[in-house]
């Protein structure tokens, strides 16, 4: 066989291989799309970014215990399988449009330093597919975390870590969370969490680069660390878990349009953020520093059902690092808070006896606050904040 025929045979070889595989992608690619828009069996399906999703023709009977929203029994489930997930995403304006945030059920946004706000996103009820980018640890959201149940997981990239108040790291150690419900990328690192330097499309610093996956992070705390819908002992998230009131949205009201601006910092306008009433859906818009709060992975306007603004007393730490700029709030005890619902705004009171303790709301006569069954999205203001409403 000369060297001609050898030749052509591996390259008819290389064009039948690469068309086969052409072809597999795109047929495997067109079943599972196939799979997830006409499936009405109720079992879970992963789409094509390895989400799970459920079928929207299903009945929906349970309400999620976080925000109240009602979802299909087998979607129930899923979720009483695993437990509470905060995970913190930063909001650096290079790190936007983040993922994950829409699928999220609860949100406390705050200034993390220099007038950047962070978010510790919540996750039970749905999953989120790919979250981030993950950043750091800070006090005052491990302080909202311990809100949902016990050992609710906590997914960082490192922390503050100089001693003194806000030395995240070393509370996290006091709560006995190291190793076990505390799931910091420095001790976990890939797969579960990785870095995705093209993702936003444009180059970006490597702190903004740190991505994970929800379904990673409930596998490996179930896996490697026993923790499921129960702990080592046995004993339910849930045992002595608060949840809030709710109740579907109101027929009778009358809202009106409604912008809310907040100001975290004066002068720091890129962190300014607008939420505008949206009767149509009855919900609320993000807009951050003027521009529509994108989520990347559904390319979606982050809404909210509930915006709930909290003033705390915010202090600097004074712990040295880096011109101080490791930050205090006053989490526990009782001040003025701000709901808006239905297009309506309900001044109230807010009230966090210990760390672990629900953050409980009320309105003007004391009457605890029954949020919309949606997302509950917490603004944490200092008490010099502004808040202007049209």
């Amino acid at each position: 066989m000369n060297k001609k025929t050898i030749v052509s045979i591996l390259l008819a070889v290389f064009v039948y291989i690469f068309f086969t595989g052409v072809s597999y992608f795109l047929l495997s690619t067109k079943a599972q799309t196939q799979k997830i828009t006409t499936s009405s069996s109720g079992a879970p399906v992963a789409n094509v970014n390895g989400k799970t999703v459920f079928s929207p023709t299903l009945p929906k009977t349970e309400a999620c215990p976080l925000n109240g929203v009602l979802y299909p029994k087998v979607q129930k489930d899923w979720w009483d399988k695993h437990r509470p997930l905060g995970v913190m995403i930063e909001n650096h304006q290079n790190a936007r449009p983040q993922s994950g945030l829409s699928s999220a059920d609860v949100i406390y946004e705050a200034v993390a330093e220099g007038s950047i706000t962070r978010f510790l996103a919540v996750f039970y009820c749905q999953d989120a597919g790919q979250v981030g980018p993950v950043r750091s640890a800070r006090t005052y959201f491990l302080d909202f975390i311990s809100e949902y149940g016990s050992n609710p997981l906590y997914a960082h990239v490192g922390g503050a870590n100089t001693p003194g108040p806000a030395d995240a790291l070393s509370q996290i150690t006091q709560y006995d969370w190291t190793g076990y419900n505390d799931l910091n990328q420095f001790s976990i690192g890939f797969p579960v969490f990785w870095r995705d330097y093209n993702r936003l499309g444009h180059e970006t610093a490597t702190e903004h680069t740190m991505y994970s996956a929800t379904e990673k992070l409930w596998t490996f705390a179930g896996a490697s660390r026993g923790l499921t819908n129960v702990d080592k002992d046995g004993v339910s998230w849930d045992k002595n878990f608060v949840p809030y009131g709710f109740t579907d949205d109101a027929a009778s009201a009358k809202p009106t349009a409604q912008t809310i601006h907040l100001e975290f910092w004066a002068s720091y306008s890129d962190y300014f953020v607008d939420w505008s009433y949206d009767k149509a859906s009855n919900s609320y818009k993000r807009s951050n520093g003027k521009a529509a709060h994108i989520d990347l992975d559904n390319n979606k306007q982050l809404n909210a059902k509930n915006i709930v603004v909290l003033f705390m007393k915010q202090s600097n730490a004074n712990d040295g690092y880096e011109d101080n700029v490791h930050l205090l709030y006053t989490t526990k005890g009782t001040g003025r808070a701000i709901i808006f619902k239905d297009g309506m705004e309900i001044k109230g009171t807010w009230s966090k006896n210990t760390r672990t303790s629900r953050t409980l709301l009320f309105d003007s006569n004391g009457n605890p606050i029954k949020f919309n069954r949606g997302l509950i999205w917490f603004e944490i203001l200092p008490t010099d904040g502004v808040v202007s409403v049209k």
